[in-house]
């Protein structure tokens, strides 16, 4: 029985060399989009999507909100990200949401299958280098906090330190230290150029 990959990624060129190579072969059946809104549609429209292979830096992607979304519509198919460098914190959350791993768009087109086949049969797959990396960078201090992130999160959607204050109830005075450090540890000028760092490293 052939699987049923969806590949959900706005650089074409890529996505239809990936779909090339699968569709080559008996064991699958490539479809592609090049956003997240397609590949809801698609997911809702079909219940035969076996695996997601999702791109995060496509139209309508928002970080981990969208992940979770994805997974919720696979209804029970797999989602693995199809992506670039992925911050280690970042990759460790979509985990913990069912995400089944990391394929780096950077793997040899020849090792795609292996990897496929790997998920498939249930394993999660995360490439060695990301693994050394995230335990090198495991004592570092210049990664942000839990609560960091969360002050984070909530500015990159526009709320106020006041707002910020009031959901997390501490004070705007807290509010402002978190925002100094993260600015620092991004090397952001402003909570405006953290939130765009945030999003290119898909902290958020």
């Amino acid at each position: 029985m052939a699987f049923t990959i969806l590949l959900a990624d706005d650089h074409n060129l890529l996505a239809e060399a990936v779909g090339n190579m699968l569709n080559a072969t008996p064991d699958y059946e490539a479809i592609t989009t090049d956003s997240l809104d397609g590949a809801l549609s698609l997911l809702s429209a079909r219940d035969d999507i076996d695996l997601v292979l999702l791109d995060l830096k496509m139209p309508g992607m928002m970080g981990l909100a969208s992940i979770k979304t994805v997974i919720d519509k696979a209804r029970g198919g797999k989602v693995a990200l199809f992506t670039g460098m992925v911050d280690r914190h970042f990759l460790n959350s979509a985990l913990e949401l069912g995400c089944c791993g990391l394929i780096p768009k950077t793997m040899p087109l020849q090792s795609l299958n292996s990897v496929i086949q790997l998920i498939m049969s249930g394993q999660i797959f995360v490439p060695m280098d990301t693994a050394q990396k995230g335990a090198e960078k495991s004592g570092d201090d210049s990664e942000l906090t839990g609560k960091e992130l969360f002050v984070l999160r909530l500015a990159a959607d526009g709320m106020t330190n006041k707002e910020i204050a009031r959901d997390m109830n501490t004070s705007e005075v807290t509010v402002k230290m978190h925002m100094r450090a993260i600015c620092k540890k991004l090397g952001a000028r402003n909570r405006a150029h953290a939130a765009m760092i945030s999003r290119e490293r898909a902290l958020i």
